[in-house]
């Protein structure tokens, strides 16, 4: 397993090794004592998938917060897509920095986004699918978002705001500026 911390070095890129033959490949994509001797020591106790249909969806940017906030380990296992993080943490030197990593299902690559963080994800293929640990249970009442296209917080997302689908509540989805961290 190769761990890489990124611009926000909280923020890691976790590549799994992987064992191929004439069938396919094998791959560990999670062990507790490796995480944990690579500085990641989150208890992961939910797993999700999302599917979406269409290139160039958005899911994000969202949170839960304290104390329901969730690290998440996120992976691809069918496509590919942009993943991004911003430090939500307000005492925090990188605090409304972002950082980005492709992750698809070719490259097996992982990202671990801490607490603290905002995550989203833009769709790179159709009919993606995204996979991702999280170390607390989900609670509505501590659900929130940032709009994806926030223009303070700059991120190059590569695509036209036009051209991507989204939910109903992520277009609804507060802006940077009246966002009140949690964290």
């Amino acid at each position: 397993m190769d761990v890489a911390a990124l611009d926000i070095p909280e923020v890691k890129l976790v590549t799994p090794r992987r064992f191929s033959d004439d069938r396919g490949f094998f791959s560990e994509t999670y062990n507790a004592r490796a995480f944990r001797a690579a500085g990641i020591d989150a208890d992961f106790v939910q797993d999700n998938h999302s599917y979406s249909a269409h290139k160039w969806t958005v899911r994000g940017l969202h949170y839960q917060a304290p104390p329901h906030a969730q690290a998440k380990l996120v992976r691809v296992v069918r496509g590919a897509v942009l993943d991004v993080a911003i430090d939500a943490r307000k005492s925090s030197p990188t605090f409304g920095k972002w950082v980005k990593a492709e992750l698809s299902a070719e490259s097996g690559a992982q990202l671990f986004v801490p607490a603290g963080f905002l995550h989203g994800f833009l769709t790179l293929e159709p009919d993606t699918e995204v996979v991702y640990k999280v170390d607390n249970f989900y609670d509505r009442d501590s659900d929130g978002s940032v709009i994806w296209n926030d223009p303070s917080l700059a991120i190059d997302w590569g695509v036209e705001a036009r051209a991507v689908t989204l939910s109903e509540k992520d277009a609804a989805a507060p802006s940077w500026a009246d966002f009140q961290s949690p964290f």
